[in-house]
């Protein structure tokens, strides 16, 4: 598999979308705004098992660690879903997040 980044999260992203595009309609802002809900629901899920597992169970129990993990996948999911609705690039996000990388580097 190629380096797994911004590139190939969109890459998935996109087939899954155009396979079950019937279901969950077109890539448009409005599908940008319900997926930032659903992303925002997948993050308290992520919150949910930091509160009730804790830290050392993420990070030495093995089924809860998959768990973290399978929730945090499900955030960026959304927030790649997000991205294609509103067309923002892999390209445009790595300029932003660079630029703010270097605003934060400097601030204090």
């Amino acid at each position: 598999m190629e380096h797994f980044g911004f590139d190939t999260m969109q890459k998935i992203q996109k087939e899954l979308q155009e396979k079950y595009k019937s279901k969950w309609g077109p890539l448009t802002p409005q599908g940008g705004r319900d997926s930032l809900l659903w992303m925002m629901i997948e993050a308290g899920e992520v919150a949910d098992i930091i509160k009730k597992q804790g830290d050392d169970r993420i990070m030495n129990d093995p089924d809860v660690r998959e768990h973290f993990i399978e929730e945090m996948c499900d955030t960026l999911m959304y927030f790649n879903d997000v991205m294609l609705c509103y067309g923002i690039t892999p390209e445009e996000l790595k300029k932003v997040y660079l630029d703010k990388h270097k605003k934060n580097m400097n601030r204090w």
